[in-house]
C-alpha cells in the first residue's frame, strides 16, 4: 500500500508526538535495566525520524541526513576528537567490518557496544517508519498500544523496573491516539468533511472519558493480587535445579571474595539513609591477601577487640600529622537491613546508640570490620550516629613520605600489605613499573597509576564481565585480555600494581555516598544507599601520614581532599584596565528612518494576518499552546537532568583558554541551581570552600584560584584551558539531579 504523503496540520503533529511518547515508553527501561547511557540521543534521532514523515520529506534527503545523524552521533558516543578530523573512521570502519565477520559466524555475544548502538539505531528508524505507516496510512495504533502495554507491565513484574507512572502514561498516550484515529477512519469511510465543530464535538467527550478515566484509577481501591507473585518462585525453581556457582550475581555486600569475576544484576534494595555534612564513601571492611583470584584475610575473623560506646574506637586511620587537617563531622545512620555491623567513613573516631543501653562493639583486628551486639547477643542496629574525622592531606607531606623519610614501617606491616602470589605474571609488575617511569615519590607514583586506568581504554562494565579460568590470573586477565569490568576489578588491580612497587596497599569494602535526596535538620544532607550503591576502592599507607583513599574506577570520583599547599596569592591588587568610553551613538540618517517606519508597516500587517488566523483557529492554537507549556514545563523540571550534559557538551570541543571565564560563570549558576546558594557578601573564595565541603574535593577552589588570577591580574596561561576544562567538567557532572 502507498503511503500517504506527510500532512502539516496541527492534528497530524498531535499524532505524531503521541506516538513517539508511546515509544519512549519502550526506550525508558532501556536506561535502567541496561548499562546503556545517555538515552537522550537515541531520543533525539528517533524524533527526527517522526519529524521528517510529519513534513513529508523526500526519501533521499531524510535517507540521507538520518546516516548523517547516525554516524555523528556514533561519534559522540564511542570517539574523541572533532567529528570532521578523518582520523576516527578507519577505527569506525575496522570496528564495522569486525562485527560484520562475527555476524556472519552466529558471534552474537562478542559484537562490540558500537554495532549494538548502531543496530539500535537502525531499529528506531524502523519503528519510526512503523510508527508513521500505522498513524498516517493504516490509521490503526490499537496493536503498538497494547504490545506497550504488555511490555512495561511485563518488565515491572520480572524486573527492578517501576511501571506505575509508565502505565498511566501508556494509558493516555493510547486512548488519545486510538480516539483520534477512530474519528479520521469515520470521516474518511463516510466521506465526511472535517470542520472544526464536528472535530470539537468528538474531541472534547473523548478528552472527558480519559480525564475520568485516568482519575477514577487513582481515586478506586487496589485489590490485591489473585496470584501470587511468580518471581520467587522461578528464582527457587532456578536455584533448584543446580544453577549455583558461576552465573550472574546480585549485586550488594557479600562476605565471599574469594573468586571475584562475572557479571551482576543491579538491585535497588534500599541498605540506609545517612544523614551528613559532606558526602563520604561508607566502609565495611578491609581485607589484605590478594589469591589470584580474589580477596582474603591472613589471619582468622574472630580475633577481636571490644569497646563501648563511651570508647574510642580502636582503628588508627590516619596519624596526628602536620601533613593533615582535620574536621569533626557526626553522621546518622537509619538502618533498613538486618545487618549486624556497621558501617563509617575514614576517621572513625566514635559511635553512638542512644537508643542501646547494653549495647557494645566487636572490631575484627584482620578486617577492620565493626559488628554490633547487645547485651552479649548480635543483634542489627537501626538507627546510630558516629563520629569522625574528615582529613584533608596535604600534597607537600604525601610527597615527601616514604618508606626511608620519618618512621619506618616494620616489617610486618610491610610484608602483610605489600603481599602478591608467588605465580603472579612478571608482566603485572612490569606494567606498575612502566606506568610510574620517571615518578621519584610514592604519592607520584600511586597517582599514576589511579589515573592509568581512565586513559588507556578500560571500559566500566556490568555485563559482560570475565571469569578468570584456573590458569588466568584475575587482575592480570583484566589489565591485559579484556579490560572490561567493574569497581572489584579496577581496585584490586590498583591495589596489585602498588604493591608490585613496594608500596603498602589494602582493599577496601564498602558504599558510596549514595543518592542525595535532600537537605534535612540545620542543612545537613540526606543521602540514600541501596545495594546497586555496594562499592570497592583502594587505600594506601604513608609514613607519618597514614591510610589514605584512592579511587581507580571509571565514572567514580574520589571524595578525598587534597590540599596542593599551592601559596597565597599576594595582597598587592594590580589596578584593573578601566573600560573604554563607549562611542556616541551618531545621528539616525533619513534613509535608516525610512527603513524603520517600512519595518513598522510590514510588521503591523504581519500582527493583523496572525489576529485572523488566529480568529479562524483559536481552539487549535489554544491546545498548541498548553501542549507546548506542557512540554516547556517537563523539560525545565528535568533540567537537573539534561542541564549539565548540555553544559558539558557545549565546551567540549572547545580549546581556547579565553572560554575559562564564561564557564566559570555557567558552574557557578549550575551550582545555584542545584542548590548550593552563595550567602550574600560571600567571596568566592570561601563559596569554593564551602562547594568542596560538599563535594569533598578540592576542584572548586582550584577553579576559583585561577579564576582570581585573571579577574585581578588578568593573565591566564596559555594552555591551561585543557586541565582546568577537566575540572570544570567533574564539577559540572557532581550536579546532575
Amino acid at each position: 500500500m502507498r503511503i500517504q504523503k506527510g500532512q502539516k496540520d496541527l492534528a497530524t503533529f498531535l499524532l505524531y508526538t503521541l506516538g513517539f511518547l508511546l515509544l519512549w515508553e519502550w526506550i525508558r527501561p532501556v536506561e535502567q535495566l541496561t548499562d546503556t547511557s545517555y538515552i537522550w540521543v537515541f531520543l533525539i534521532f528517533s524524533a527526527v525520524c517522526l519529524l521528517f514523515s510529519f513534513f513529508g520529506t523526500r526519501m533521499l534527503i531524510s535517507g540521507s541526513v538520518k546516516w548523517l545523524l547516525m554516524i555523528y552521533l556514533l561519534h559522540f558516543l564511542y570517539f574523541e576528537g572533532p567529528f570532521f578530523q578523518t582520523k576516527w573512521i578507519g577505527d569506525f570502519i575496522a570496528d564495522f567490518w569486525k562485527n560484520l565477520q562475527m555476524l556472519a559466524a552466529q558471534d552474537w555475544s562478542s559484537l562490540t557496544n558500537l554495532f549494538r548502538s548502531f543496530l539500535f539505531f537502525v531499529l528506531l528508524w524502523l519503528m519510526t517508519y512503523l510508527i508513521q505507516y500505522w498513524l498516517i496510512a493504516r490509521r490503526q495504533m490499537f496493536i503498538f498500544f497494547f504490545m506497550t502495554l504488555v511490555y512495561i507491565t511485563v518488565l515491572d513484574t520480572f524486573s527492578t523496573y517501576e511501571a506505575g507512572a509508565a502505565i498511566v502514561r501508556t494509558i493516555i498516550s493510547g486512548f488519545a491516539i486510538l480516539g483520534m484515529l477512530t474519528f479520521y477512519r469515520l470521516t474518511d469511510n463516510e466521506a465526511i468533511q472535517r470542520k472544526s465543530g464536528l472535530s470539537r464535538k468528538w474531541l472534547t467527550p473523548l478528552i472527558v472519558m480519559i480525564v475520568i478515566s485516568v482519575s477514577f484509577g487513582f481515586a478506586a481501591p487496589k485489590a490485591g493480587p489473585i496470584w501470587p507473585d511468580p518471581v520467587p518462585f522461578i528464582k527457587s525453581y532456578a536455584n533448584g535445579s543446580g544453577n549455583e556457582g558461576g552465573g550472574v550475581q546480585k549485586i550488594g555486600y557479600g562476605l565471599d571474595d574469594s573468586e571475584l569475576g562475572g557479571p551482576f544484576v543491579g538491585d535497588n534494595q534500599l541498605v540506609f539513609r545517612a544523614e551528613v555534612e559532606s558526602r563520604q564513601y561508607w566502609k565495611v571492611e578491609t581485607k589484605d591477601v590478594y589469591t589470584g583470584k580474589g580477596w582474603v584475610t591472613s589471619g582468622p575473623r574472630d580475633v577481636m577487640t571490644s569497646f563501648r560506646p563511651e570508647d574510642e574506637v580502636p582503628i588508627t586511620s590516619f596519624l596526628d600529622s602536620e601533613g593533615i587537617k582535620k574536621a569533626e563531622e557526626t553522621a546518622n545512620i537509619n538502618s533498613l537491613m538486618d545487618y549486624r555491623h556497621i558501617v563509617y567513613p575514614l576517621g572513625i573516631k566514635k559511635v553512638e546508640t542512644p537508643l542501646y543501653t547494653w549495647s557494645s562493639f566487636e572490631i575484627e583486628n584482620i578486617t577492620e570490620k565493626i559488628n554490633t551486639f547487645s547485651d552479649g547477643r548480635p543483634v542489627a542496629f537501626l538507627n546510630y550516629s558516629v563520629v569522625y574525622d574528615v582529613p584533608k592531606y596535604s600534597v607537600t607531606a604525601l610527597m615527601e613520605a616514604s618508606s626511608e623519610g620519618g618512621n619506618l614501617l616494620s616489617n610486618d606491616f610491610v610484608h602483610r600489605y605489600t603481599q602478591l602470589p608467588n605465580d603472579l605474571p612478571l608482566r603485572v609488575r612490569e606494567l606498575a613499573l612502566s606506568i610510574t617511569e620517571g615518578k621519584k615519590t610514592w604519592f607520584e607514583q600511586v597517582r599514576e597509576i589511579e589515573s592509568y586506568f581512565k586513559k588507556n581504554g578500560y571500559v566500566y562494565d556490568q555485563k559482560d564481565v570475565a571469569v578468570p579460568s584456573a590458569e588466568d590470573d584475575y587482575v592480570d586477565q583484566f589489565l591485559f585480555d579484556t579490560k572490561r569490568g567493574y569497581c572489584d576489578n579496577f581496585s584490586s588491580s590498583m591495589v596489585v600494581l602498588v604493591r608490585s612497587l613496594g608500596i603498602p596497599a589494602r582493599w577496601v569494602k564498602g558504599y558510596t555516598e549514595g543518592d542525595f535526596k535532600g537537605l534535612g535538620e540545620n542543612s545537613r544532607r540526606i543521602f540514600e544507599v541501596t545495594n546497586n550503591n555496594a562499592h570497592s576502592w583502594v587505600e594506601v599507607y604513608f609514613p607519618n601520614i597514614g591510610w589514605v583513599p584512592f579511587e581507580p574506577t571509571q565514572g567514580f570520583s574520589n571524595n578525598v581532599q587534597f590540599n596542593f599547599d599551592q601559596p597565597s596569592q599576594t595582597n598587592t591588587q594590580t589596578q584593573t584596565n578601566q573600560p573604554k568610553p563607549e562611542e556616541q551613538e551618531k545621528p539616525e540618517l533619513a534613509e535608516e528612518k525610512t527603513e524603520k517606519a517600512a519595518s513598522s508597516f510590514s510588521f503591523k500587517q504581519l500582527t493583523q494576518s496572525v489576529k485572523g488566523f488566529v480568529g479562524k483557529t483559536w481552539r487549535w492554537v489554544l491546545g498548541s499552546i498548553i501542549t507546548i507549556a506542557l512540554v516547556v514545563s517537563l523539560v525545565y523540571r528535568s533540567r537537573g537532568k539534561w542541564l549539565p550534559y548540555y553544559l558539558a557538551l557545549r565546551f567540549k570541543w572547545t580549546r581556547k583558554d579565553d572560554n575559562f571565564p564564561k564557564a566559570y560563570m555557567l558552574l557557578l549558576g549550575e551550582l545555584q541551581r542545584y542548590g548550593l546558594h552563595r550567602k550574600e557578601g560571600q567571596t568566592l573564595r570561601d563559596y569554593a570552600q564551602y562547594v568542596d565541603r560538599f563535594f569533598s574535593t578540592s576542584e572548586m577552589s582550584r577553579l576559583t584560584a585561577r579564576y582570581e588570577k585573571l579577574l585581578y591580574r588578568g593573565e591566564i596561561a596559555e594552555g591551561s584551558w585543557k586541565e582546568t576544562k577537566e575540572l570544570w567538567e567533574n564539577l559540572i557532572k557532581k550536579t546532575i539531579a
